[in-house]
C-alpha cells in the first residue's frame, strides 16, 4: 500500500526518475517553457519552484544548494571547438537562475510556473501539458480582457460535445 507516500514512480527506477527530473527542470530554466506529460510537469513544478524561491535569496549558501540539485555532470566552463578557447557551458544553468529568472520574480511570493493542458499525446493517449515560467511582476488584465457570462456552453472532448 502507498499510504502517506510522496511523490511519483514514473514507472523507473530511482536514480533514472531522478536524472529524468532534474533534466527537466534543466530544460524548463533553459527554455523557460517545456512541454510533457502532465504528471511530469506536476513533479517538475514543485522542484523548480522551490529552487526559484531558493535562488531568490541569491547568498552563496542558496547557489550552493541549487549546484548540488542541477549540476550533476554539467562544468560551468569548457573549451570552445571553434576557437580552442575556454568560455562559459550556455547549458550551464545556475547563472541564468540567479540572474534572470529570480530577478524577474524577485517581488512575487509564490506561483512562478503555470501547467497549460493542450491535449492528449498521439500515441498513447497521455495528457500533455506545457509548462511556463510566468511572467515576473504582477499581471494585470488587458482592457480586451472581459469576463465571459456563466450561460454560455463550452465545447469539450474530441468531437466538441456539449456539456
Amino acid at each position: 500500500m502507498r499510504h502517506r507516500m510522496s511523490g511519483r514512480k514514473f514507472g523507473l527506477p530511482s536514480d533514472q526518475r531522478k536524472a529524468l527530473l532534474k533534466g527537466l527542470v534543466r530544460a524548463l530554466f533553459l527554455n523557460d517553457k517545456i512541454t510533457t506529460t502532465e504528471t511530469r510537469a506536476k513533479d517538475v513544478r514543485v522542484i523548480a519552484e522551490r529552487l526559484i524561491t531558493m535562488a531568490k535569496r541569491g547568498d552563496i549558501h542558496a547557489r550552493r544548494m541549487v549546484r548540488r540539485y542541477i549540476d550533476s555532470n554539467i562544468a560551468e566552463f569548457g573549451v570552445n571547438a571553434e576557437t580552442g578557447k575556454v568560455a562559459r557551458n550556455p547549458y550551464y544553468v545556475v547563472p541564468r537562475l540567479f540572474d534572470d529568472i529570480a530577478v524577474r520574480f524577485k517581488d512575487r511570493p509564490g506561483g512562478y510556473c503555470r501547467i497549460t493542458r493542450i491535449g492528449a499525446r498521439r500515441g498513447d493517449g497521455a495528457p500533455m501539458v506545457v509548462l511556463e515560467l510566468v511572467e515576473g511582476g504582477t499581471v494585470q488584465a488587458g482592457p480586451d480582457a472581459e469576463e465571459t457570462p456563466a450561460t454560455t456552453t463550452k465545447r469539450r472532448g474530441l468531437f466538441a460535445r456539449r456539456k
